[in-house]
């Protein structure tokens, strides 16, 4: 499993991050707080507060083509 933390501030970013993590076949959650929802449900990202950045956790090891797809998304911040 791997875990990083992204930032989803606007409404496209929300549409072109579910359009990459949907192409990928392995599990995926978002986690704010004590929310967790499915990285490839808009409606479940919309429900999290997208001001603060949130956790993706990846269920899947080998990774980094997916890593590299979000990279514009991911952040440093907690």
């Amino acid at each position: 499993m791997k875990t990083v933390q992204i930032r989803l501030s606007l409404v496209e970013n929300v549409n072109r991050f579910v359009n990459i993590v949907g192409r990928y076949p392995f599990d995926m959650d978002l986690r704010a707080g004590r929310h967790v929802v499915d990285a490839k449900s808009i409606l479940g990202i919309f429900s999290l507060d997208l001001s603060r950045p949130i956790t993706l956790e990846i269920y899947q090891d080998d990774c980094g083509d997916l890593l590299q797809e979000i990279q514009p998304f991911v952040t440093e911040e907690t």
